[in-house]
């Protein structure tokens, strides 16, 4: 091997975090230098100015024999070599997708926290595919009544898309957006898998019309005193306000549009965020004379909705994506949608059960699960005459006339960290969860909030 590429494969110059991805390519324009019997002075280093490619550098020695005369051609092969060894990179996240049957929905949604890919591959001791598990199927299954202990083989998919290595990107997306799926398990002719393709990194950030209502009215007084000179969306975690980190999460999934909802030393929230600019968002604002409730701020929107919007208390920090919620809202025609959290509790006694003065029965210690409110919410515009300009309200309120009006309401249970930073120990907690071990929150690697 000459030098020049000896040089190239142990430069930090030109091995980034892809190291594994520019090797193999790296490999194979040896393999056609020897073949083709050019010495080194005949490679040269390719820029590529190309969005496909997130190096750092983008620089890729090429074989002239592969260069010459068409630029483009040079591009296309490196692309699609990159797409057909992407999944080998340095971070292997979709490595921490695989579970093997017989394991617990807690397991798999462990797995889907750690690996923030939203899809367990359910494999045998072998490595070979089984089927798939995803947020939707998981969701489904609670509200089927299974729990947490429940076997994930109950929710499996044991027939899923899947895709050979080296298909071209156009193929991959055919296939994803024909089947609306959002991941495209890779695997070889025995079913091993050996990667996984993502829609959103083939795909750029479509940005969303809806806009998202945040509720930053409150007065904190159960975080006092860090409330009596700071309103508790602007308290700092992990360096930046609750509410810029709710800003920041949902404008990475092309949310553009928030309006905040300020009453409890609002000009303070005002100042911070002004028109969001600084975010490159739009941010408008409702000023609450009186407190109105978790419902009532929203009957002061200036301009209705055209579309579904979402609604989020400002001291909720989540790993939810708001937009699969919004779409989950849409495609079952919903009026309204609350998200949900299963809530488990131990009677700490044995239960008698009876009929009368009979005794039927005996539970040791039972489990109670039962839904609680998530702060968030997704309504149509609809919902909003329901309500009188002005008026308190809150969400349960408004859900309530939904339903006596013929409103379809319905939940969205989350399994994703969820925490309401309503206390003092909620609030270290979150900064346990996102100073240092950085949860999915802040875009990261998730923690448990739970």
């Amino acid at each position: 091997m000459s030098r020049y590429f000896h040089d190239c494969r142990n430069s930090s110059k030109y091995v980034s975090k892809y190291t594994i991805v520019y090797r193999k390519f790296l490999t194979k324009c040896i393999k056609i230098h020897n073949n083709s019997r050019e010495n080194s002075s005949h490679f040269r280093l390719l820029t590529i100015p190309d969005s496909r490619f997130p190096t750092p550098d983008s620089l890729f020695p090429v074989p002239c024999s592969l260069f010459p005369k068409n630029q483009n051609y040079v591009l296309n092969k490196v692309a699609n070599f990159y797409m057909t060894y992407r999944t080998h990179s340095a971070d292997n996240r979709w490595q921490q997708t695989l579970l093997p049957m017989g394991s617990t929905l807690e397991q798999a949604i462990h797995n889907l926290d750690q690996s923030t890919l939203q899809i367990v591959l359910l494999v045998t001791a072998e490595g070979t595919l089984v089927g798939t598990v995803t947020d939707g199927d998981i969701r489904r299954g609670l509200l089927r009544g299974l729990d947490l202990q429940s076997s994930v083989d109950s929710v499996v998919n044991r027939n899923p898309i899947v895709a050979p290595p080296g298909l071209r990107q156009e193929t991959m997306l055919q296939i994803m957006q024909a089947n609306g799926i959002q991941q495209l398990p890779v695997v070889d002719e025995s079913r091993l898998v050996v990667g996984l393709y993502l829609l959103d990194e083939l795909v750029s950030l479509t940005q969303r019309p809806n806009t998202m209502v945040i509720m930053a009215g409150g007065k904190g007084t159960r975080l006092r005193p860090l409330t009596e000179n700071c309103p508790k969306p602007l308290l700092p975690v992990a360096g930046k306000p609750m509410l810029e980190h709710i800003i920041e999460r949902a404008s990475s999934e092309g949310f553009q549009h928030f309006v905040i909802s300020i009453h409890y030393l609002g000009e303070m929230i005002q100042e911070y965020f002004s028109d969001g600019s600084r975010w490159q968002v739009q941010i408008d604002y409702l000023r609450e004379d009186s407190p109105l409730g978790t419902a009532g701020a929203i009957s002061l929107l200036q301009d209705r909705p055209k579309v579904p919007f979402i609604v989020t208390n400002g001291d909720v920090l989540t790993d939810i994506r708001y937009g699969e919620m919004l779409d989950f809202h849409i495609q079952h025609r919903a009026t309204g949608t609350m998200a949900v959290r299963l809530h488990e509790w131990q009677n700490p006694f044995g239960v008698v059960n009876t009929k009368g003065v009979d005794i039927v029965g005996f539970d040791e210690k039972p489990v109670v699960r039962t839904h609680v409110n998530a702060g968030i919410y997704v309504l149509n515009p609809s919902a909003l005459d329901q309500l009188n300009p002005g008026e308190h309200c809150d969400m349960p309120v408004l859900f309530s006339h939904l339903r006596e009006h013929c409103h379809r309401t319905i939940v969205y249970p989350i399994h994703e960290a969820w925490l309401d930073v309503g206390r003092e120990e909620d609030f270290k907690r979150a900064q346990v969860a996102l100073n240092g071990k950085h949860s999915a929150i802040s875009g990261q690697r998730s923690a448990d909030l739970t």
